[in-house]
Order: structure tokens, then C-alpha cells, then sequence
């Protein structure tokens, strides 16, 4: 026999030293419980709700005429001038043309506003949200128990096992 394999027998020797002392395997426990662990999570969530509202429709203002106070002025400087004499009388034209102006423009402007249409309204969506708290039951793992050749064990584990649970068995001899 060559060097080359001796050391290659020598090698996988020491490797299976360690499988010799320590045998490793799968087997099953019987499962005598399950308790689900349940977490309560806050989430918090948006309650919300749409009102009708009635809410009045802008309308543009309407601009004041000057026609009445033109006429109006006109009318009240004939008549002023009909009125008195001499120095008295361009007095009474320039008060005639004042009153006329006013009282032309009070009739045609306030006329105006009480032909005016009532005010409109429209219905509008009005949108009111709240937060609430909320809570949600979470299961975050399960405690299980388990026989195994007559000894009872507990576990923690992610998920239910069912009737039955896999078990790796480490078997290594006692240490003198």
C-alpha cells in the first residue's frame, strides 16, 4: 500500500472517530398539549363619515350704476334754478343738483337690492375622520408539550405541531 492512501485511511479514520462516540437520529413524542401564546396589538384605524351640509353659493356683487345720481342731479338743478334769484338762485341750483344726485342714486341702487333673488345654497359633502384605537388578538407562538419515552418536556414553537412531534435524538456516551 502507498503513502497516499494510508493517509487518506488514516483521515477518514479520525473523521469517524467523532460518529462513533455520538449517534444523532429523528424520532416522534406524543404531543399531550398545545397552548397558543396571544398577544393583544394596538392598531389604530380611521373612523370616518360624510355629512350634507347646506352652504350658500357666492354670488358676484353687483356694481353700482351712476345713471340715477346723473339724472338725478340733472333733474334737481332745473329744478333749483326755478327757485330764488340772483345769487340766491346758483345756490339753489348747486343744492337742486346735490339733493337730485343723492336721491337718484338711493333710487337706483337701492331698488336694486331689493329686486335682488335670495341668496342661494348648495349642498356640500363634508368629510369627518377620528382615530380610534383598535385591538387585535395575535398568536405568536404555541407552548407545547410532549411525552418522549416517558419524560414529559415543553417547547416553545412557531407553529402547532398536531397529534405528534418530530424530535432529533443526540445520543453520546457518558464521559468517565
Amino acid at each position: 500500500m502507498n503513502l497516499q492512501a494510508k493517509l487518506i485511511i488514516s483521515a477518514l479514520g479520525v473523521c469517524a472517530l467523532p460518529l462513533a462516540q455520538a449517534v444523532e437520529f429523528e424520532d416522534f413524542g406524543r404531543v399531550v398539549r398545545v397552548q397558543p401564546h396571544v398577544e393583544q396589538v394596538r392598531q389604530p384605524r380611521q373612523e370616518c363619515r360624510t355629512d350634507y351640509v347646506q352652504a350658500p353659493v357666492q354670488q358676484a356683487p353687483q356694481g353700482r350704476s351712476a345713471g340715477g345720481s346723473i339724472i338725478g342731479g340733472i333733474a334737481g338743478a332745473l329744478l333749483g334754478s326755478q327757485v330764488g334769484g340772483g345769487s340766491g338762485r346758483n345756490v339753489a341750483v348747486a343744492a337742486g343738483a346735490i339733493a337730485g344726485a343723492v336721491a337718484g342714486d338711493h333710487i337706483d341702487n337701492d331698488g336694486r337690492q331689493v329686486a335682488q333673488q335670495p341668496p342661494q345654497v348648495q349642498e356640500q359633502a363634508v368629510r369627518q375622520c377620528r382615530t380610534v384605537d383598535a385591538w387585535e388578538s395575535r398568536t405568536t407562538g404555541y407552548e407545547v408539550t410532549y411525552d418522549y419515552r416517558g419524560h414529559s418536556y415543553t417547547s416553545i414553537m412557531a407553529r402547532d405541531p398536531g397529534q405528534r412531534v418530530r424530535l432529533r435524538v443526540s445520543v453520546e456516551p457518558e464521559q468517565m
